[in-house]
């Protein structure tokens, strides 16, 4: 298992989320990370999910 850094922003540059989630690997992160952001109502903010040496998985602005 590998952690990954999840946050997410509002336009005014506010943390909305900052947090560690845990994945297999960087395809079950950006499939199950997708999941979670939907979960989280934050998938139309600006949000990143990054691996453990700072890839990006998942970004939208």
């Amino acid at each position: 298992m590998k952690n990954y850094r999840f946050t997410a922003f509002e336009q005014t540059g506010e943390t909305l989320f900052d947090e560690t989630w845990t994945f297999e690997n960087d395809e079950a992160a950006k499939i199950n990370g997708q999941q979670q952001i939907m979960e989280k109502g934050v998938a139309n903010k600006t949000h990143r999910l990054v691996n453990a040496s700072g890839k990006l998985i998942l970004f939208h602005v």
